[in-house]
C-alpha cells in the first residue's frame, strides 16, 4: 500500500510528480529547527533541503512547509536522511507575517482544503479575533470553517452562535461541547484526499478535538488557567491521519496572526458591498457626507465594532512590508486626509504662524 495515500495523495500531486522522473514523491508532514519528516510511498524518513535548493532560495516563504508535496531521492539512493530538490505547485498556502522581518512571512501549512478556527465558547470568545483569522484563512485558498469549542461552559451558546453566522457569510459553523461525541461533525471535512488545519489561540481545544479524530497516536494537553488562558501544548506542526482518511494539521497556538495584504472583501462582504454605495469612491466611512457605511450604523443595519474591526485589518494590510518609514509617512497621510491631505496641512499651519 502506498503509504502517501494515508498523507493526503490526490492526482494532481501524482500527475506533476511525473515530470521528475529521477526523483520520488514525498509529503512534509512535520516541521522542526532546519530538519523536516516526510512520508514516502515506503514510509516515514527524515529529510533536509538540498544544497542547490537552499542557494536559490531568496525568500522564507519558499522553503518546503508541512502539507507541501516535495520531489526527494529516491530512497534506494538515499542515505538515512533524503534530500528536497523541489516542491510541488501549492494550491493553498496559509501564511503569518514573520514578527520582527520586514517583507517576509511564515508558511504555516501549505495544500490545505478547509482551515478549521477554533475559538471556545468562554472567555476566549472575542469577535474580532474571528473576523482576524476569517480573513487570513480565506486569503490562503481554503475553505474556513468555524469550530465554537466548550459549548458546555457558556450560558449563551445560541445568542453567540447567531453573532458569529451573522458575521461569517460563507462559512460553515460546528459548535462542540466535551460532553457529546463530536467526531461526525467533522467528517465531511476530513475524508480521504482532503487536508485540514486547525488553528486558534492557546487553550481553545484544538489539541483535544484532534486526538478525537486521529487513527493512533495521541497528542499531549494540558489543563487550562485560572483565567482561562491557554498553555502553548503544540510546539511544532505536524500532520495526522485521521479516522475518516484525510489528514489534520496540527499548528501552536497563535497570539498574533498578522494580516499581509489580504483580501477583506469576503471576511468583510457587508461592508463591502455598503462601501460601493458610498457618494465617495474613496471614501473612509468616518465623516464623509453620503457615506453608506455610516448610515448603514445609524440604522442598527450594521454594528460599529464590526467596522472598527474593518478599518483597523484594513490599515494592518496597508502597512504590510513597508519599512518603518513609510510606515509613519502613511499614518501621517491619514491624519491629515480630512484637511486636504499633508501639504494642505502645511499651507494652513503656515498661514496660521504668520497670522
Amino acid at each position: 500500500m502506498n503509504k502517501l495515500t494515508m498523507y493526503g495523495l490526490t492526482e494532481q500531486f501524482t500527475q506533476e510528480a511525473r515530470l521528475y522522473e529521477d526523483l520520488a514523491l514525498a509529503r512534509v508532514i512535520s516541521q522542526y529547527q532546519g530538519m523536516y519528516k516526510v512520508a514516502t510511498a515506503m514510509g516515514e524518513r527524515m529529510a533536509e533541503v538540498s544544497g542547490k535548493f537552499r542557494y536559490a532560495v531568496t525568500d522564507r516563504a519558499e522553503y518546503p512547509a508541512v502539507g507541501d508535496f516535495v520531489m526527494v531521492d529516491h530512497e534506494s539512493q538515499a542515505s538515512d536522511i533524503v534530500r528536497i530538490h523541489h516542491i510541488l505547485t501549492r494550491k493553498s498556502l496559509l501564511l503569518r507575517r514573520a514578527v520582527g522581518v520586514s517583507h517576509q512571512a511564515q508558511v504555516i501549512a501549505s495544500n490545505l482544503d478547509y482551515l478549521f478556527i477554533a475559538m471556545s465558547l468562554n472567555e476566549n470568545y472575542n469577535l474580532n479575533r474571528l473576523e482576524r483569522y476569517l480573513t487570513v484563512g480565506w486569503d490562503s485558498g481554503a475553505t474556513p470553517v468555524i469550530v465554537l469549542t466548550k459549548a458546555d461552559l457558556s450560558n449563551r451558546v445560541e445568542e453567540a452562535l447567531g453573532e458569529v453566522e451573522a458575521m461569517s457569510f460563507y462559512s460553515d459553523v460546528i459548535v462542540t461541547s466535551s460532553k457529546e461525541d463530536n467526531r461526525e461533525k467533522f467528517h465531511p471535512y476530513l475524508t480521504t484526499g482532503k487536508t485540514a488545519a486547525f488553528i486558534g489561540s492557546s487553550g481553545v481545544g484544538k489539541t483535544t478535538l484532534i486526538n478525537m479524530l486521529l487513527r493512533d497516536r495521541r497528542l499531549e494537553t494540558k489543563a487550562v488557567g485560572k483565567e482561562a488562558k491557554g498553555r502553548h501544548t503544540t510546539t511544532s506542526r505536524d500532520s495526522y491521519p485521521t479516522i475518516f482518511g484525510g489528514v489534520v494539521i496540527d499548528t501552536p497556538g497563535m497570539r498574533e496572526l498578522g494580516i499581509d495584504q489580504a483580501d477583506l472583501a469576503t471576511s468583510f462582504q457587508d461592508i463591502d458591498m455598503l462601501s460601493k454605495m458610498c457618494k465617495f469612491k474613496d471614501c473612509s466611512h468616518t465623516n464623509e457626507p453620503g457615506c453608506a457605511v455610516q448610515q448603514a450604523i445609524q440604522s442598527g443595519e450594521l454594528d460599529e465594532r464590526r467596522l472598527d474591526s474593518y478599518v483597523k485589518l484594513k490599515h494592518e494590510a496597508d502597512y504590510a512590508g513597508l519599512t518603518s518609514k513609510a510606515i509613519e509617512q502613511k499614518k501621517t497621510e491619514r491624519m491629515f486626509k480630512d484637511v486636504g491631505g499633508m501639504k494642505q496641512a502645511r499651507k494652513f499651519a503656515k498661514q496660521k504662524r504668520k497670522q
